[in-house]
């Protein structure tokens, strides 16, 4: 083990096998899905997890194409059985995926499923020889091919129904070629439905896929069997309304739970093998923290195996993905919403209800939506799960998964701030110092910029709500100034609840409480009043308390009032 190649990004299971790399044994999948016997089963694991790479052992496993390859399985713990030695490569197999099929409008996507289909037909052109296909069949081939006349639109020419059908029609021609049914492997099935959601065109492809997948997996009698791998289970109505036939094991279901990533065991026998267990604690505050099913202690492949080929720790799995939709609705969530992540980044759990069928359409609306999302993506981790009679559904305890994706929702809380560093910082070194004029003349200068980004905007109601703004300006504060600060918001605090208090960690530095305050001209008549009475209010409410109960003295604890009127912004402090 200790010479072995360690090959980085390597998807490819036949290619990985006969080049002696790294790899750990994950073919009991091949006899637990056998045996299993579902229709079709689909199987949800964060980015990462060695998905693409199982479904790509798969093929090799079941695929004719793959028949006396021996070599491949020789030594892995499938091979043990002579029943599974005499099923490999047996079976005619369609493999595909959808992890490219990314666009920005509805146009850009349906041209990458073509191209995908395309490539699919051509990997399949041996059929077009022989008598198993009519000359009107092979024409019908010849349109999904790369055989579209040069001056024509290849997507104008190809209709959403054939690209419906498209599977189907391919699988009933290996059908009759073999005189066997198909079994069918789909990688990454909602990459484009993710894009879709994003980008605005999620009718269209839905009513597209949702056509695709009934004529492939359900009104299909030339399917034997279908694995299809994702990493959110989309909500039946949405795309899978029609399959009745379709078994779904998400993050929280027992089966399959140590089929994708590595287990603590696993990681421990590498180590091992190399001479390196003295690295365990670290690596498992770093990397450990999944948990699928009631198996827990599961670590990230991506991370683990760049790791040993480096030696180095970092955030390997949480940069291969920009965390687009998760920004997007953290960053446009609820005050509440960040309240909660400003408790998960602190290190403490939060108590939910789940719903592992993602409904995209409901995701800022949906209460637990967004948890079961992230619990999906593996940036959350469900740590105990309790029956609630009342409403007969479970209530699950979560955190975030580990330190590497602690240090991403930083990164990504960093992000919603303007991309001049140099401003902000010096807007967090004018707040420590009580430089007022900066205060204001960067919160005045950004504010368009930054209620904006803050601001969802969905209904009149939302417009404007300088809350959701000012929660995820305490995030901002917290990313930076964790080594120095102790920063909480919305707790209660002698007669009420302060907006943000900043302990300090050290005796150099002055304690902090800040008050928001929307302009109300029937309240405040100016919005220079309005800062008048947030600060009056820190001292009425004697916000102070928590502080002066720790032992910092009075006179080391600073009020800063801060009153929004619009995209207008003013500072003011206990001495204004």
């Amino acid at each position: 083990m200790t010479n072995t190649p360690i090959s980085i990004g390597t998807q490819d299971f036949e290619k990985l096998r006969t080049s002696a790399s790294f790899y750990i044994d994950k073919t009991d999948l091949i006899r637990e899905w056998w045996e299993r016997q579902d229709d079709v089963t689909l199987i949800t694991r964060p980015r990462r997890f060695g998905k693409t790479l199982n479904l790509s052992m798969m093929e090799c496993f079941f695929s004719k194409k793959y028949a006396g390859r021996d070599d491949l399985f020789e030594g892995l713990s499938i091979w043990k059985s002579q029943k599974y030695r005499e099923l490999q490569g047996t079976f005619p197999v369609l493999s595909l995926s959808f992890a490219a099929v990314k666009g920005t409008t509805y146009q850009n996507t349906k041209e990458a499923v073509i191209t995908v289909l395309r490539k699919l037909y051509e990997k399949h052109d041996y059929l077009l020889t022989g008598d198993a296909l009519s000359e009107s069949e092979k024409k019908t081939f010849h349109t999904l091919g790369q055989y579209i006349e040069p001056d024509k639109d290849p997507v104008r020419e190809i209709s959403d129904n054939t690209i419906a059908w498209a599977l189907n029609t391919l699988m009933s021609y290996m059908t009759r070629h073999f005189g066997q049914k198909v079994i069918v492997f789909l990688d990454e099935y909602d990459t484009p439905l993710q894009e879709a959601y994003i980008h605005g065109y999620w009718d269209e492809l839905t009513s597209l896929v949702r056509s695709m997948f009934n004529s492939t997996f359900k009104t299909n009698d030339h399917l034997y069997r279908a694995l299809m791998t994702g990493i959110t289970r989309v909500s039946k109505e949405s795309i899978f309304s029609d399959l009745n036939n379709l078994m779904v094991v998400t993050t929280t279901s027992e089966e399959y739970c140590s089929a994708f990533g590595f287990t603590e065991q696993e990681v421990m026998q590498t180590l091992d093998e190399q001479q390196r267990s003295y690295e365990m604690a670290d690596i498992r505050r770093w990397y450990d923290g999944f948990v699928f099913g009631s198996l827990d202690n599961i670590y990230n492949p991506w991370s683990i195996t760049m790791y040993l080929r480096t030696g180095e720790y970092g955030t390997y799995w949480a940069d291969t993905s920009s965390n687009a939709l998760v920004s997007e609705l953290m960053r446009t969530g609820t005050p509440k919403l960040k309240m909660q992540l400003e408790d998960l980044i602190a290190g403490k759990y939060l108590e939910t209800e789940l719903d592992e069928q993602v409904i995209f359409e409901q995701l800022k609306q949906k209460k637990g939506a967004i948890w079961s999302l992230l619990i999906a993506s593996g940036y959350l981790k469900p740590e105990l799960r309790t029956f609630n009679r009342e409403s007969g559904r479970f209530l699950y305890r979560i955190r975030l998964t580990n330190h590497e994706v602690a240090l991403m929702f930083r990164d990504m809380i960093a992000s919603w701030f303007p991309e001049d560093e140099t401003s902000y910082c010096n807007f967090q070194r004018a707040l420590l110092a009580g430089d007022l004029d900066y205060m204001n003349q960067y919160m005045n200068d950004v504010a368009e910029e930054m209620f904006g980004s803050f601001d969802t905007g969905r209904r009149p109601s939302e417009k404007k709500q300088p809350e959701r703004f000012y929660h995820g300006f305490v995030l901002g504060l917290i990313v930076d100034l964790s080594g120095r600060y102790h920063i909480r918001s919305n707790r209660e605090s002698g007669l009420g609840r302060y907006d943000v208090m900043m302990e300090p960690l050290n005796d150099a530095d002055d304690a902090i409480v800040i008050e928001f305050k929307v302009f109300s001209k029937q309240k405040d008549k100016t919005l220079k009043r309005a800062v008048e009475n947030a600060l009056k209010q820190i001292d009425t409410m004697k916000y102070d308390t928590e502080l002066l109960a720790r032992g910092i003295p009075k006179k080391r604890i600073r009020h800063y009032g801060f009153a929004f009127d619009g995209q207008t912004v003013l500072i003011g402090d206990g001495s204004s």
